[in-house]
């Protein structure tokens, strides 16, 4: 949680017709962190709390005309959100517990200290302040953004206005960025604002794909075209013809089919495998890569022909280390996500974790963050969140004290992981929010630079 929105010196009502204790409160709350109002009649507190507000009451259960519990009734009959605190004796913890039920937050036996008192109040107020960033969280997450897309940091800000521009414009588009930042939410905005959205859109991961298997769903293949092929099936360069294709990591296909999709993005028509009758194409090309695709094209490995075709607009999606004010608000929805799929009721993390969260680099990105939020909403034991156990998040197991590259942080993380995993790659291409295939190429790289 963020410290701007921590309630500054809250105002509470102490409520308890014992002169002593209230006494007793105003000289404790001279040096506590809060302002303290005092009533002897819970009836003058009721009225006082209707003309003023306040930010918690604590009010004793047994009391001469309004009892706590009535006290309680009537806050709760106009406000349902105020905290409140009942004080009670150990004869009448069963009226206490009622009173739980009746919708006070908790309740502490006499006699106390006032330390701790000061612990509970503290306590139900961070809880408060936690329901308090929930809701401003929810409304910004309300707000108008591209259709599916959740942020406000500058980076992505920039990125909105962008698809704003192009979305009605059926240009090519190319998406750089990491594994994980969003790269097809940002694309199916783009296909979504626009007016064909009604139009189809189809993704197709060219990483998870051989070229046999990704030419014949791009250009479909006839009856008869190759071992296997009993029926004639259509290319999905052909089914989606009127809206846009999505091709996810183009940087990993061959040579050979550049030539081919060069082809077809030149001339909009395609052949399929084993025809002869070359079909029209109507569609947008949205294509997304994790490498730097400028430096594939110097390097000879990604066509400069292709490359032009589809360099209508570029625009590169910021990794979440670099937009991290927004992370409060991708966890909150994440955890409104999970708690309708799961039927949880999670409110959020503890403040420690949330800071913990917030200075993480995740270099899984929002896919690991997505991750996270998942297991922890399924393991959870209350309404708020610890991260507990990750300790790779707590600072405890570090890789990355030498200050390596982004690209030597990478390789140690995700070997971290397969050690953490018993060299399980499908558990480690899951927490990182990438294929199976995309770790396992990466996997290779790493073992020819050794």
């Amino acid at each position: 949680m963020n410290s701007k929105n921590k309630i500054k010196n809250p105002e509470i009502l102490f409520v308890d017709d014992d002169p002593k204790a209230g006494e007793l409160m105003e000289r404790f709350s001279v040096d506590a962190s809060f302002n303290c109002h005092v009533f002897q009649n819970p009836e003058m507190a009721l009225a006082h709390f209707k003309s003023y507000g306040a930010d918690l009451i604590v009010s004793d259960l047994r009391m001469p005309g309004l009892s706590g519990t009535q006290l309680l009734q009537e806050i709760r009959s106009f406000n349902k959100e105020v905290p409140f605190i009942i004080i009670t004796g150990f004869a009448n913890v069963d009226d206490a517990i009622e009173a739980i039920r009746l919708g006070a937050n908790d309740f502490i036996k006499k006699p106390f200290d006032m330390d701790e008192l000061q612990v509970l109040i503290e306590k139900t107020l961070g809880h408060q302040e936690l329901i308090e960033e929930n809701r401003r969280l929810k409304q910004q997450l309300k707000s108008t953004t591209p259709a599916g897309m959740i942020g406000h940091a500058p980076s992505i800000e920039e990125i909105y206005k962008i698809i704003t521009k192009i979305a009605d414009i059926r240009c090519n588009v190319i998406i750089e960025g990491e594994s994980g930042t969003g790269k097809e939410l940002a694309a199916r905005a783009i296909h979504d604002q626009s007016q064909f959205a009604d139009q189809p859109f189809v993704v197709i991961d060219c990483g998870a794909l051989t070229d046999t298997l990704l030419e014949s769903e791009l250009f479909g293949h006839e009856k008869g075209a190759f071992t296997g092929a009993h029926q004639t099936k259509q290319g999905l360069l052909e089914t989606a013809t009127g809206g846009t294709v999505f091709l996810d990591e183009i940087g990993n296909i061959s040579d050979t089919m550049q030539t081919k999709l060069m082809r077809a993005i030149q001339e909009k028509q395609i052949t399929r495998v084993g025809g002869v009758q070359p079909i029209d194409i109507d569609v947008r090309f949205i294509v997304a890569t994790n490498r730097d695709i400028e430096k594939m094209v110097l390097d000879g490995v990604f066509r400069h022909d292709l490359y032009h075709r589809l360099n209508v607009v570029k625009f590169r999606m910021p990794p979440l280390r670099e937009r991290r004010d927004d992370i409060p608000l991708l966890i909150q929805h994440f955890i409104n996500n999970f708690n309708e799929a799961y039927q949880r009721n999670i409110t959020g993390f503890d403040n420690e974790s949330m800071k913990i969260l917030i200075d993480h680099d995740w270099p899984g990105n929002i896919r690991e963050l997505q991750n996270l939020i998942e297991k922890n909403i399924a393991l959870a034991d209350g309404p708020v969140m610890h991260l507990g156990e990750l300790t790779s998040l707590r600072g405890e197991e570090t890789i990355d004290s030498d200050l390596p590259t982004l690209a030597e942080l990478e390789k140690r993380y995700i070997y971290k992981l397969l050690e953490r995993f018993n060299d399980s790659r499908e558990k480690t291409a899951e927490t990182l929010g990438i294929n199976k295939s995309t770790l396992w190429r990466k996997l290779q790289n790493y073992q020819k630079d050794s």
